[in-house]
């Protein structure tokens, strides 16, 4: 008898989690504010597609390895790249001030997001934050089938 052929389709809901943190957070921290996060919107690591955060933090061990342990791409934002997404979310001076962008989360999030899906992203409830990191889910819109 033929072994089944399991048919791996993607998730419906695929969304990417934009992540900012302070130095030297640890993958703990983060591992544990993604999941919960994920929980928080009826979501599980099949949905997630892909990391962002800001370039500041390109050299940030925790975040390296989350995506590593993940087995998931880490994309960087520069400040400029995220203008377009910061009136959509709260600006905050400290974060301005040490990474150049008023807000990293959100707007890593909704970039990634948008440019994976080839449309405008939109973020699946609010930032959510725990002593040494924050973190925001932006769902991939579906591509329309012509």
């Amino acid at each position: 008898m033929p072994s089944p052929v399991y048919n791996r389709l993607a998730p419906a809901i695929q969304v990417v989690a934009g992540l900012g943190c302070r130095r030297g957070c640890c993958l703990e921290d983060l591992s544990t504010l993604l999941l919960d996060s994920l929980q928080a919107q009826g979501l599980t690591l099949d949905n997630l597609v892909a990391l962002a955060s800001i370039a500041h933090k390109r050299d940030e061990l925790g975040l390296l390895a989350l995506a590593e342990h993940l087995g998931l791409q880490l994309i960087y934002f520069s400040p400029e790249e995220l203008l377009l997404y910061q009136n959509l979310v709260e600006a905050c001076a400290l974060t301005l001030s040490v990474t150049g962008s008023p807000a990293v989360a959100e707007p890593c999030a909704l970039a990634l997001a948008e440019r994976l899906g080839g449309q405008p992203a939109s973020l699946l409830g609010g930032k959510t934050r725990n002593a040494s990191a924050t973190c925001a889910l932006a769902l991939i819109a579906a591509k329309e089938l012509s």
